[in-house]
């Protein structure tokens, strides 16, 4: 063995290492404006199904308020005009047969209204969280995908 090549230094080029480190460089930049970019598409698709979740929400409430509005009036109705018809009484049996009916038909329009409070509930909760569950499916899809 040499000496001298044990303790020479071997050839050492610095313009290679210059160019490994540059495009190492210029890699993670290019790196970093991807993700960069990925992250500013999925921040302004998230702000669009708040947004767009906040509007259909504010809907909802009011056709719930409506309907409640609604119910209310009804047993107002039927409350004054059942009131009117036992100003008019002439017997006991009469007032316990109007009263009889009013109690049925409070009951019937009450299952109604609730039924349809149900529904308007449940129609405005799927149209409220769809657009947050599509925007999860998408997050996740993409996930799988990269």
């Amino acid at each position: 063995m040499n000496t001298k090549d044990m303790f020479s230094f071997s050839t050492f080029d610095p313009s290679k290492m210059q160019e490994s480190f540059r495009d190492f460089a210029e890699k993670g930049a290019a790196q970093s404006k991807e993700a960069y970019a990925k992250m500013k598409t999925a921040t302004e698709e998230a702000t669009k199904t708040v947004e767009a979740t906040v509007q259909t929400a504010q809907a909802g409430t009011v056709e719930l308020g409506l309907k409640a509005i609604d119910a209310m009036r009804t047993n107002a109705e039927l409350s004054l005009s059942h009131m009117e018809a036992l100003l008019g009484v002439k017997s006991v049996a009469e007032l316990v047969e109007l009263q009889t009916a009013f109690i049925r038909k409070q009951a019937e329009v009450t299952i109604e209204h609730a039924k349809s409070i149900q529904e308007t509930a449940k129609k405005v909760t799927e149209t409220v969280t769809k657009p947050g569950k599509e925007a999860a499916e998408k997050v996740m899809t993409s996930l799988k995908v990269a």
